[in-house]
């Protein structure tokens, strides 16, 4: 009995000595010696928490009242000498974020675009005589009414881009007929202009001159045009 006492009173004087050696460096002289030795002060911690599980361990084999007693006082010497250590090391880790969900497409309004693609600056809906100018946020101009072309010299449905712009344009196939505001959308002569919308063209897109003026201003060489 006396034996076994004997070895109870080693293995906590050893303990007890251990955690009194690793109470004396405070903070500021840790930081001293990192900077003395040439040693950072993560790697001060690290050596200070790898201290402290040792301290832990050897106090894991004495009775489990003073077993606890001394992880109390290690503990205690590691929080005074290195303050938040311990709970920076035993801190369960947050779960790891989920990825934000992509945003969806924003919805369009409930006007009738039919087949006309987002990217294209202007639509031509042939059959129901309407065509618009939208933007990234859809329709911000129209519709308006126009006259397309007339059997046998139909407007051509599909995708093109605005080619060139003439203000004060005029047919030099149909007798230097005028077409003011004329925005061209192929080689072949097809474009917006100003002109009577109560019958149809040779091809091109026939507008009111208020819109006419319009598509003038707002359309660019290269802007997208799509006739369905």
């Amino acid at each position: 009995m006396r034996t076994i006492t004997r070895r109870l009173g080693t293995a906590f004087a050893s303990v007890a000595t251990a955690a009194a050696l690793i109470a004396v460096p405070v903070t500021a002289q840790a930081q001293d010696l990192s900077s003395q030795v040439g040693i950072d002060q993560q790697q001060v911690r690290d050596g200070a928490w790898n201290t402290r599980n040792q301290l832990h361990q050897q106090a894991g084999n004495l009775p489990a009242g003073s077993s606890d007693a001394l992880t109390g006082v290690v503990d205690g010497a590691v929080n005074a000498a290195f303050p938040g250590l311990i709970q920076e090391r035993t801190a369960p880790r947050p779960a790891p974020a989920a990825p934000a969900a992509a945003p969806a497409p924003a919805p369009r309004d409930t006007f009738d675009y039919g087949p006309c693609p987002r990217d294209a600056k202007v639509c031509v809906d042939i059959d129901g005589n309407r065509t618009w100018l939208q933007n990234a946020n859809g329709k911000y101009y129209g519709p308006a009414y126009h006259a397309p072309g007339k059997p046998g010299q139909e407007t051509p449905r599909g995708t093109f881009h605005v080619t060139r712009k003439v203000k004060d344009e005029v047919s030099y196939l149909f007798d230097m007929a005028p077409m003011p505001y004329a925005v061209y959308f192929t080689n072949n002569g097809h474009a917006f202009h100003q002109g009577n919308t109560y019958y149809e063209s040779a091809g091109c897109i026939r507008l009111a001159e208020q819109d006419a003026i319009k598509y003038f201003n707002d359309l660019q060489v290269g802007d997208k045009v799509f006739i369905y």
